[in-house]
């Protein structure tokens, strides 16, 4: 069995976090995504330790992932997550961070530095749908893809290893064919957890109320680099294009040849635009002193 690193649990806002930490340097958090089984070390292992290099790296499991707290939530779901984060920032005695995020994390990300932009240097955002309307927007289909994707996963038979195969490949990968079988492993063997089950068969919403972040996307202060795939299963890249010109300080950069999870399919070349943009942030701020 494939198993990631024992890590270390935390008590922030009422709930408990679990979250890996490595390197030392700025701090920098790492969000993961939302699919079935997804955890902090399954979306970032392979870029994670570069990072680490010359970073703080600070990886926790969102809540109602991997090992952090089974929470149910009600009311708006991004103000929920994006408190509770600031509360894991203040447990850690993170002050201000850079944020590195994939899909679901990074709509967390954005609401956070929306609402508190003291706490955000950068932000770094991949495959994320914080807004439901307008021209680009993904809505009605394929902002459903998702929920409807683990709503086949968990259904019938319920999870199986080569469902979790054919979900990763169809949506996440590119090439399906470079997926290591620890990922796949690790994906699975967490979407197994019998508290991750029953949230995704109850029939009324424990993940909180959906919200469209149009409104908070031009309060945001930080520099953000949308940071997309061409062949991104969920949205294409005239969505990031829209979001940049939102962001006040948006910047894109679409890489070819993967899909939602650049971070795992080229790690290197994915560590080597975000290490360009943060090196360009940190640059800039010491100009401005």
């Amino acid at each position: 069995m494939t198993r990631a690193p024992e890590g270390t649990y935390v008590d922030a806002g009422g709930v408990r976090y679990h979250y890996l930490e490595m390197g030392s340097g700025p701090d920098t958090v790492l969000l993961h995504g939302g699919g079935p089984g997804c955890t902090g070390w399954s979306d970032f292992r392979q870029v994670a330790p570069l990072f680490a290099a010359d970073r703080r790296v600070v990886i926790p499991d969102i809540l109602q992932y991997g090992r952090s707290e089974k929470c149910r939530i009600t009311g708006p779901m991004w103000d929920f997550h994006a408190a509770k984060t600031v509360a894991l920032l203040d447990a850690l005695d993170v002050d201000r961070a850079d944020f590195v995020c994939n899909s679901w994390g990074g709509t967390i990300a954005l609401n956070l530095a929306a609402g508190d932009p003291e706490r955000v240097r950068s932000l770094v955002i991949t495959g994320s749908m914080p807004v439901f309307y307008g021209p680009l927007a993904p809505l009605p289909e394929g902002g459903r893809r998702g929920r409807n994707a683990r709503d086949v996963y968990y259904g019938g038979e319920g999870p199986t290893r080569e469902k979790m195969r054919d979900l990763i490949t169809r949506l996440e990968w590119y090439d399906g064919s470079r997926l290591p079988e620890e990922t796949l492993d690790l994906r699975y063997e967490q979407s197994l957890d019998a508290e991750e089950r029953a949230l995704a068969a109850m029939s009324d919403s424990p993940r909180g109320d959906w919200q469209d972040l149009t409104a908070e996307l031009g309060r945001i202060l930080a520099p953000t680099l949308f940071l997309w795939g061409r062949e991104d299963a969920f949205l294409t890249p005239d969505y990031p294009m829209m979001l940049a010109r939102m962001v006040p300080r948006g910047n894109l950069h679409v890489m070819d040849h993967v899909s939602h999870h650049p971070q795992e399919e080229r790690p290197e070349r994915y560590h080597a635009v975000v290490a360009a943009f943060l090196a360009d942030v940190a640059r800039q701020e010491a100009e401005q002193e």
